[in-house]
């Protein structure tokens, strides 16, 4: 019996050592060690992280919405280009060309080229209505002379017969401009009205050749080459000889406004009579411009004799 007491005893030292009790005399269980790269159940989130999930959400939300805005614009542009195109009388294979020749130089960005805008298709147009417009009363006059026929044609290419088959095509809205206020906006929407028309027949040239070109001025051109052709008068002398008549000073015509470019600048002119409001005009001339203040206070006065529209 005694010889087995030191083995007991051996033992239980031998289990002291393996683990020892928690000072005070009673042990405590060991704290399992949590390891850092086990895996964590499916669907864990990190205390204190709500805000993951939400934000996930609100971007993915702020991305369709700004997509949604993208297409909706997108939309609304071919919906506003179809609506040109039925008026015109031509579908674009190109819809840039269109856009490009209702664009005025002001609503580019800086990193825009300026080729980007009207003027280029202007340059064209203007060309290509004088060939169908020549070809045109050709054929329909036989037994005019060259004389004859070169005064019809200065009648029916200049800028204010170009402007009134513009305002009639309802495009006095559609020129894309930069920032500009209302007033001034209105005043160059109807000094570039012209050149728009002529850049349109240039983009109409280039997307569909000059069958589609000759279509369109025909269209638009033919009533008004066979009205009773009437002789050119510069508005200039037309409201200086009603001024006359109405016992009147001689109008005067001062530069309100330089603006653009030295080699592409736009004039802003006003004319004056004493009693009457000033009118004013924008051309890329200062003769050009008086041109459109006077042309602007004979429409408004009522001044006959100032418009030639045959």
């Amino acid at each position: 019996m005694n010889d087995d007491t030191p083995d007991i005893r051996i033992a239980s030292i031998a289990g002291r050592t393996s683990h020892e009790p928690h000072p005070g005399g009673e042990d405590k269980p060991a704290k399992k060690k949590r390891g850092t790269g086990g895996a964590k159940p499916a669907g864990h989130k990190p205390a204190g992280d709500k805000s993951v999930g939400h934000k996930s959400v609100d971007d993915k939300s702020a991305g369709n919405k700004a997509a949604g805005n993208k297409a909706a614009a997108k939309s609304a542009g071919k919906s506003a280009t179809a609506a040109i195109e039925a008026r015109i009388g031509h579908q674009f294979a190109d819809p840039n060309l269109l856009t490009a020749a209702i664009t005025h130089v002001s609503a580019l960005k800086p990193s825009r080229k300026r080729g980007e805008s009207y003027q280029r298709l202007e340059f064209l147009g203007d060309h290509v209505l004088g060939l169908i417009v020549s070809d045109m009363l050709y054929r329909t006059f036989p037994s005019a002379d060259e004389g004859e026929m070169s005064k019809r044609l200065a009648d029916l290419v200049r800028k204010e017969s170009c402007a009134e088959v513009a305002k009639s095509l309802g495009l006095t809205d559609d020129i894309k401009l930069g920032a500009v206020g209302a007033g001034a906006g209105a005043r160059l929407r109807k000094s570039v009205l012209g050149d728009i028309c002529e850049a349109v027949i240039g983009a109409v040239f280039l997307d569909g050749g000059y069958a589609a070109a000759a279509d369109f001025v025909e269209r638009n051109w033919t009533e008004r080459m066979q009205r009773p052709r009437r002789p050119l008068r510069d508005p200039k002398t037309v409201l200086q000889e009603w001024a006359q008549g109405k016992g009147l000073p001689t109008p005067v015509y001062r530069e309100v406004e330089r603006t653009g470019p030295h080699h592409d600048p736009q004039f802003r002119v006003a004319v004056d009579l004493p009693g009457l409001a000033p009118a004013e005009g924008i051309g890329g001339s200062k003769r050009a411009a008086e041109k459109v203040a006077a042309s602007v206070m004979i429409e408004r006065e009522g001044v006959g004799g100032g418009s030639n529209d045959g």
